[in-house]
């Protein structure tokens, strides 16, 4: 129900209770009829359960089966490492799942603790849990606002809203009845919100709605009913856990059949094929996966991005869109005046006014000008030069401090007198200050005792002006004129207010705004803005390049929006209105409609924090990733239900970082898009080891495959395959984790949410490397063979082992060559490379290891034909990204 739409009587009548309140008779029927005024929350899944989840994967699955089937055939070492990896997978993903779920603890945080209640006239302090629709509550300074509540007082009462509506300063609120159907929950100025805190004045009001029916009640159903966004790294995963194990089964019933039809024994046959099956599957995946997800992690957070979800970290990369909010992202969160009308003309404020205000002969509408910045004015400066008070008042604050006029110095000279607070009906305020003697006038001010200076809004100072102050003296107001410059300011994205004095030799005997604020001299217009942060201009320009679309989410006027979409290349000159979109013109469009319109909008002004879930929505269902940054507690739905959620890590809720997979340490946009740029080092390197492992595989399947169709004997024994598997897939792979960013890895555009895993070449090198792997190793078997070396199993197991150490140096990158990289970019690559050559080395020249792994040492020459087999797959992939350059790995 719209209850800000209702007159406070029909409100008092439709709810069944009176400026008395409640009865303690009727407040306890109620609690009974619609419970206490608390946050649910819904059954949650038992910690038994959360563990049992983390081993429903099917490549854990496969994983588990290969581990029991390496137990069997006397390989303990193998079952033992894939536990292990199975398990500590296990572990980070309950501890991710665990944390996630604080996010409705953090949000009962929330609730007031008591309140004060009217009940048979009286008042009364009690729990704000036992508070039911109808009862009449007490609101003061320093208040948590205990329920949902229709004013019916409001006595300069203003509430802090930002939590729950993302409105920065606190908000005047009022008890007119309000006519607009539509309004979102910030601008319900007759109304205030469970959760939001008082923060000035007083103010009594008739509850509306409890716990679960309030607004915070309703984001806390949202929260609940989001459901957590696969990554794209789990679903490819998942697609080639699956599809690597039916491949797998096939070839090895294939070898097995074949062998035993050849008249192999079947229990040779048997221990091949099963060793086979291990080492074909890459068990050392998962551990990669987590790893590489681990070390981006702490690298993002040396950046100031705290991951809370390790799986965030590959989804960065996978991005198509960033939409992000205006305030503190892509701004400086801080109010600053970038123009003023002065003396008849506009001037930038990007140059140093102390040299445009000489003195106050010189230029008495100037000195005047920052005078009345600077002496009306609320804000403060504290101990540590930092500053206190509203963001528009601090920006004309330390504009006058560039001034040359420091108001501590100013308040001496001109002590205030009186003052006249600021409304929101008057829409100005007004401060008097005495004119000594003794202190620095100007040739205006001679001979009075006082000065007034008020700032407000630029139509209401001009109804009560009656001059304006130029360097030529007083002169006629020229109203259209001054409403141009407004206007023009106001089209740039500026937030104006004018600046207006007034001289006085006595005061009126009663101060008020029918007495003092009429009569006036305009003096100048100030017009801020939240400026852009350069960094973040910068950072657009690598989305764009990288082919991430910004989108910028503000509560800001249209005019201001399309102004700061502009200045940071959101917007173009090419985009047309079409491109903006205001919060009631979304809330007018269902959701096919808007999915239509979606991927052409960039700016989304005048929009509530609760219409990010649309938007999130929408994205998805047009095939996109998106990430979404928010900072307040309703802000929390979208970040949970966005592929990659974004809390603020200063001005953020504790709901939203909660609820969000990742927490800007410094609020700012552009470390969104280096944390970008880290998850696609990490997906390459992924890619990297998959490639790497399956090729590898490939090659070990190829060898004992077509060995017996070519009439040679079976090339490997199931120690020698699970050797190969242990130290080629353990050490190098992992330290593919480390391997440095391509050089152009932002210019090129985000992966397709939907492509394969095997795209972009991926699969067809698995074939073709894997190919050359096998025929390199039957060679070497073949050659042995015919020219009578009795070494030949031995060679061919040193030639499948070091052709993957060439293989893995060689695929550090798609399009570079080894060489053009250098040896010692990846030193925990190379280092592992030569430990693997050591270990081989010492399975066939170390006497007691010779036995354990069925070898012979080589000859001088049968060593050095053997490396020179084995380097033919490194030169080959050398060969093939001079020849055939990917543009995209």
């Amino acid at each position: 129900m719209n209850w800000h739409q209702k007159d406070i009587q029909v409100t008092l009548g439709d709810l069944g209770s009176s400026s008395d309140g409640l009865s303690f008779d009727e407040a306890a029927r109620r609690l009974e009829e619609y419970g206490r005024n608390e946050l649910k929350e819904k059954q949650q899944r038992t910690l038994f359960m959360m563990v049992l989840d983390q081993f429903r994967d099917f490549m854990i699955l496969v994983l588990l089966a290969a581990a029991v089937i390496s137990g069997v055939i006397g390989e303990v070492t193998d079952t033992i490492a894939i536990i292990v990896i199975v398990v500590l997978n296990a572990i980070i993903g309950f501890v991710q799942e665990f944390r996630a779920e604080k996010a409705m603890k953090a949000l009962k945080k929330m609730a007031a603790p008591t309140a004060i209640v009217m009940r048979d006239g009286m008042p009364l302090n009690i729990p704000g849990a036992e508070i039911v629709p109808g009862d009449l509550i007490i609101l003061e300074a320093g208040n948590i606002v205990p329920a949902d509540i229709r004013l019916i007082e409001a006595v300069q009462l203003r509430v802090e809203e930002s939590a729950l509506t993302g409105e920065s300063v606190p908000v005047e609120k009022h008890t007119d009845t309000i006519h607009d159907e539509t309004l979102p929950v910030g601008d319900r100025k007759n109304m205030v919100f469970y959760g939001t805190a008082v923060s000035y004045g007083r103010g009594s009001g008739i509850v509306v709605a409890t716990g679960m029916d309030t607004e915070l009640g309703k984001i806390a159903t949202m929260i609940q009913d989001a459901k957590e966004i696969k990554t794209p790294l789990q679903k490819r995963l998942a697609t080639f856990g699956r599809r690597l194990a039916i491949i797998i089964l096939v070839i090895c019933a294939i070898v097995f059949g074949f062998g035993l039809f050849r008249g192999e024994p079947a229990l040779l046959m048997l221990l091949t094929a099963v060793s086979l099956a291990v080492a074909a599957i890459p068990e050392a995946l998962p551990a990669v996966v987590t790893i590489s997800l681990a070390i981006g992690a702490k690298k993002l957070t040396s950046q100031n991005s705290l991951i809370k979800k390790l799986p965030a970290v590959e989804t960065l990369g996978s991005v198509t869109y960033i939409c992000s909010d205006k305030t503190g992202t892509l701004t400086m969160n801080k109010m600053t005046v970038e123009e003023v009308f002065l003396d008849g003309g506009l001037l930038t404020a990007d140059i140093s006014f102390s040299g445009e205000v000489p003195g106050a002969e010189a230029d008495p509408t100037g000195h005047l000008f920052f005078m009345s910045l600077a002496l009306n004015n609320d804000a403060r400066k504290t101990s540590d030069d930092g500053y206190v008070g509203d963001p528009t008042e601090i920006a004309l604050y330390t504009f006058a401090e560039s001034g040359g006029f420091h108001k501590q110095e100013l308040e001496v000279e001109f002590p205030r007198d009186a003052e006249l607070p600021f409304d929101s009906e008057r829409k100005c305020m007004t401060t008097i200050h005495k004119l000594n003697e003794t202190a620095r006038v100007t040739g205006v001010t001679a001979g009075y005792k006082y000065i007034s200076f008020t700032k407000g809004a630029i139509d209401v100072l001009l109804d009560l002006s009656d001059n304006m102050l130029t360097s030529e003296g007083f002169s006629q107001l020229e109203k259209e004129e001054i409403q141009k410059i407004n206007s023009r300011m106001a089209a740039d994205g500026l937030r104006v207010l004018c600046m207006a004095m007034k001289l006085w030799d006595e005061l009126p005997d009663e101060l008020s705004p029918e007495t003092v604020e009429k009569g006036l001299t305009i003096l100048g217009l100030a017009g801020m803005m939240d400026p852009p942060r350069e960094e973040a201009i910068e950072a657009i320009k690598l989305c764009n390049t990288a082919g991430i679309k910004t989108v910028m989410i503000t509560g800001y006027h249209p005019l201001t929006a399309r102004t700061i979409a502009r200045r940071l290349g959101i917007l173009t000159d090419a985009d047309d209105s079409t491109s903006i979109i205001t919060g009631r013109e979304l809330s007018e469009l269902s959701l096919e409609e808007f999915e239509e319109r979606v991927e052409h909008i960039r700016v989304y002004a005048r929009v509530a924090p609760e219409q990010k879930l649309k938007i999130i929505r929408a994205l998805q269902d047009k095939g996109h990733f998106a990430a979404m940054t928010g900072d307040g507690v309703n802000d929390a739905p979208a970040l949970k239900s966005a592929d990659i959620g974004v809390a603020m890590g200063i001005t953020g809720t504790d709901v939203a970082k909660e609820a969000s997979h990742m927490i800007l340490l410094d609020d700012n946009f552009a470390t969104i898009v280096k944390a970008v740029k880290e998850g696609r080092r990490i997906f390459d390197n992924i890619r990297k080891f998959i490639k790497y492992t399956m090729t590898s595989n490939a090659g070990e399947i190829w060898t004992i495959f077509l060995a017996p169709f070519l009439g040679l004997p079976i090339p490997l024994l199931p120690i020698h395959i699970l050797w190969i598997n242990l130290v080629t897939d353990g050490l190098p792979g992992l330290a593919l984790t480390a391997e440095p960013a391509e050089k152009d890895i932002m210019n090129r555009p985000p992966r397709n949410p939907g492509e394969s895993i095997f795209a972009h070449g991926l699969g067809i090198d698995i074939i073709w490397i894997g190919l050359l792997m096998g025929f390199a190793s039957i060679f070497i078997q073949a050659w042995s063979i015919r020219t009578g070396h009795a070494h030949w199993q031995t060679m061919v197991f040193t030639v499948l082992c070091l052709s993957q150490m060439g293989n893995v140096l060689a695929l550090r990158s798609e399009k570079v060559s080894f060489f053009r990289q250098g040896m010692f970019t990846n030193k925990p690559l190379l280092g592992a490379v030569l430990l693997t050559f050591a270990l081989q080395m010492a399975t066939i020249y170390v006497p007691f290891l010779n036995p354990v792994f069925k070898t012979e040492p080589l000859t001088f020459s049968e060593l050095m034909f053997t490396l020179a087999v084995s380097s033919v797959v490194f030169f080959a992939v050398e060969a093939r990204k001079m020849l055939m350059p990917r543009q995209y790995g």
